[in-house]
C-alpha cells in the first residue's frame, strides 16, 4: 500500500474510534457503589472504562458494556467480581528488594504539593479544588506560574485560594525550571509534584507520602495515573495503549539490588512513573540539584525532566516506591495534533534526559554503555507499530484494541534522534538568558 493510502487509512480508523464512559466501581462486601469518573455524567448504556476498587483501594481497570435498558451497577459489578481478584496480603505483594515495611501504613510526613502551570486557570482551579480536599493531615500547596503572559493565574489564586495556596511566579519558561522554583519555596519534608490537568483522589497525597515515613532510604515515590475522560479518539487511542498507568502492584526499586526483570535499570525511568504523580524526599532532591533546567516541556528538549529526577535519585543510592493507591485522574490531550506533538515530545524527552544524566553524572557512562545494545533494542520496541491484540477497548492495559499509527511511531523515533540536540540547544538558551540577566543587573 502506498504511504499516502496507508496514512489515509490510519486517519480513517482513528476517526472511527468511539467515546468510552469513565466510571469507578467500589466493591465492598456484597455491596457495589458505581460513580461516574471526575467530571463525567452518570453511566448509561454503552462501553464503560471503570476503575475497580475494593474497600476504596484501586485493584484494577476493566472495560464493560452495559446493554440498553440494563442496570449499569449490576452489570458492571458482576463483571468486576468475576475478573478482579481481592487485594493480596502485604507480605505477598511484588517488591524489588525493598524493606518489608516499605509500603506499610504510617503517619505521613509534612508534605508540600507543587503545581506548575501556564495560562490554564480553568484547569488549575479544578486541580486545586481536588488538592484542597486531600485527607492528608498536614500539607501546603505552592502554585508556580511559569512565564505568564497574563495575570489570570495570579488573580485566580489570590481571589479564590489565597488562604490555602501560595503563589510563586517564575519568569523563565520551562517545566523543570518551574519545578525547581517550587522546590526552593517549599517547607515540607516530602515534596509532591502534579499537573494542572489532573483531579487528585482524596487519598492521593496520603498514599503517595506515607511510604517515606516507613522507609528512611526512600528518595522518590510515584503513583497511578488514569484517564479522567475518554471522549475523543485521541484520548481513547492513548489509553488503549496503556496511557500513563503502571499497574496495580506496589513495587520498590532498589539500586542496591537491581530488579532482575529490568535489564536496563535505571535508564528505563519511564517504567517508574510520570511527572503528573511523583514525590521526592525534599532534602534528597535538593542534594542532587533538583531537575535539570534544560529538560522538560517549554524548553527545546521537549521533556524528560521527571525521568531525570528519578535516575539522579536512584543513582545516589535511594529507593523509589510505586504506589498504585496514590491515584490521580489525568485529562489526556484531545486531538490528533496533540498526539503528534506528544509522540515527538516523548521521543525527544527520552534521549534528552539520558543526555542530561550523562552530562551531569559522567560516572554513569560505563553503566550506560554496558546497557546500550539492549537499550537500542528497547527503543525499537518502544517505537514499533503496535497492532491490536484481542478485543475490547481501554481497560486491561494489556489489551490493545486500536493500532498505533505508523506516523506516531515515526514521530517518536524522530524525536529520539532530536533529543540530544534539543538538550544542547536548551542549555545554550539558558546560558544566554543568564547572561542577559547579569548584563541587565549591572
Amino acid at each position: 500500500m502506498a504511504r499516502s493510502s496507508r496514512a489515509r487509512e490510519e486517519i480513517r480508523r482513528f476517526l472511527d474510534i468511539g467515546a468510552v464512559q469513565v466510571a469507578e466501581l467500589d466493591l465492598d462486601g456484597d455491596e457495589a457503589v458505581l460513580r461516574p469518573g471526575p467530571g463525567s455524567p452518570p453511566v448509561t448504556h454503552g462501553e464503560v472504562f471503570m476503575l475497580v476498587r475494593r474497600g476504596g483501594r484501586p485493584v484494577g481497570t476493566l472495560l464493560g458494556r452495559v446493554p440498553e435498558g440494563a442496570d449499569a451497577r449490576v452489570v458492571l459489578a458482576e463483571r468486576a467480581r468475576a475478573e478482579c481478584a481481592p487485594l493480596p496480603l502485604p507480605s505477598a505483594r511484588a517488591d524489588a528488594g525493598a524493606p518489608e515495611d516499605a509500603g506499610s501504613a504510617g503517619e505521613p510526613p509534612y508534605a508540600s504539593v507543587v503545581v506548575a502551570t501556564r495560562e490554564r486557570a480553568g484547569q488549575l482551579a479544578r486541580a486545586l479544588d481536588s488538592l484542597l480536599a486531600q485527607d492528608h493531615p498536614r500539607f501546603e500547596i505552592v502554585v508556580v506560574d511559569n512565564a505568564p503572559v497574563t495575570d489570570e493565574t495570579r488573580e485566580l489564586v489570590e481571589r479564590k485560594y489565597a488562604e490555602r495556596v501560595r503563589y510563586v511566579c517564575e519568569r523563565v519558561p520551562g517545566l523543570a525550571i518551574a519545578h525547581n522554583t517550587g522546590l526552593a519555596a517549599v517547607q515540607g519534608e516530602v515534596v509532591a509534584f502534579t499537573d494542572d490537568d489532573v483531579v487528585a483522589d482524596p487519598r492521593w497525597l496520603t498514599e503517595l507520602t506515607a511510604p517515606f515515613a516507613a522507609d528512611a532510604g526512600l528518595g522518590c515515590g510515584t503513583g497511578l495515573i488514569l484517564p479522567a475522560r475518554l471522549t475523543t479518539p485521541a484520548q481513547v487511542l492513548l489509553e488503549s495503549h496503556g496511557g500513563f498507568a503502571k499497574g496495580f502492584t506496589p513495587r520498590t526499586y532498589d539500586p542496591a539490588r537491581p530488579p532482575g526483570d529490568e535489564p536496563l535499570f535505571p535508564f528505563t525511568a519511564g517504567r517508574f512513573g510520570s511527572g503528573a504523580n511523583m514525590a521526592f524526599r525534599t532534602a534528597v532532591l535538593r542534594s542532587v540539584g533538583g531537575f535539570d533546567p534544560a529538560t522538560g516541556a517549554g524548553t527545546a528538549a521537549r521533556g524528560g525532566d521527571d525521568l531525570y529526577g528519578f535516575v539522579r535519585v536512584l543513582a545516589q543510592g535511594h529507593r523509589l516506591r510505586y504506589t498504585p493507591s496514590a491515584l490521580v485522574w489525568h485529562h489526556h490531550r484531545e486531538t490528533w495534533q496533540d498526539l503528534e506533538t506528544q509522540a515527538y515530545g516523548y521521543g525527544a524527552g527520552l534521549t534528552a534526559y539520558l543526555t542530561a544524566v550523562l552530562v551531569n553524572r559522567p560516572a554513569l557512562l560505563p553503566a550506560f554503555l554496558a546497557r546500550l545494545p539492549r537499550g537500542l533494542a528497547h527503543a525499537r520496541t518502544l517505537t514499533a507499530v503496535r497492532e491490536t491484540e484481542g478485543g475490547g477497548a481501554p481497560g486491561d492495559h494489556d489489551v490493545r484494541t486500536h493500532p498505533w499509527p505508523r506516523r506516531l511511531s515515526r514521530l517518536q523515533r524522530r524525536g529520539m534522534l532530536y533529543g540530544p540536540v534539543g538538550y544542547v540547544r536548551a542549555r545554550r538558551a539558558l546560558r544566554a538568558t543568564a547572561g542577559a540577566t547579569v548584563r541587565g543587573a549591572r
